[in-house]
């Protein structure tokens, strides 16, 4: 097994393997690091809060076992982000290399996300226990923004097509409502601008 450096900032938790688990595990990853330096708006935490969002989902809905959570690990160490999501099924395998999905299906674009926004990623068995580890890397240069992918899309543009939810991305949510004609804060109920 590959050595990685020591990181500079680690974040770990375990999850219910269930979609509310995976929703806070997306949420607390973007909280941590908005709380790192990197704000909610920004290209790292929108790239790296999706990342997470597919490799959470992946593990609630491939990755199941019942009475089993699943564990989530963000750490920062020279420059690389790396996520790793690892759950108690060592059966289900990930394809190494993402399948096309079909055009008329509504799931099955993760992986395909996940490779066109990290910069690296795989499959790692448990090294303990049964189950698997699914990793991503993020380098960010100085500067503070991820090295960008000819075939990627923007994260809130992604997450949107593709039917996420994009709660977390806050310049979404409130151009959407500029978009309305409503005022920040203002009721839903019809209260427009003038």
């Amino acid at each position: 097994m590959p050595q990685h450096p020591a990181p500079e900032r680690e974040f770990t938790m375990r999850f219910t393997s269930t979609p509310r688990g995976a929703r806070l595990a997306r949420r607390l990853v973007s909280h941590r690091l908005n709380d790192w330096g990197h704000p909610y708006t920004t290209p790292v935490n929108e790239t790296l809060t999706l990342i997470t969002a597919e490799l959470s989902a992946n593990a609630v809905r491939h990755g199941h076992v019942p009475g089993r959570d699943f564990n989530l690990q963000l750490t920062l160490a020279e420059g690389t982000f790396r996520i790793e999501v690892t759950d108690t099924r060592a059966e289900k395998q990930p394809p190494t290399t993402p399948p096309a999905p079909d055009s008329t299906s509504e799931s099955g674009r993760g992986l395909l996300l996940v490779a066109a926004l990290a910069d690296d990623w795989g499959v790692t068995p448990r090294p303990a226990a049964p189950g698997k580890t699914v990793w991503a890397e993020l380098r960010v240069p100085t500067g503070g923004r991820p090295h960008t992918h000819s075939a990627a899309l923007r994260p809130a543009d992604s997450a949107s097509a593709y039917g996420h939810n994009t709660e977390s991305f806050a310049t979404t949510s409130s151009q959407r409502r500029d978009d309305l004609g409503l005022r920040p804060g203002a009721a839903i109920s019809g209260d427009r601008r003038r």
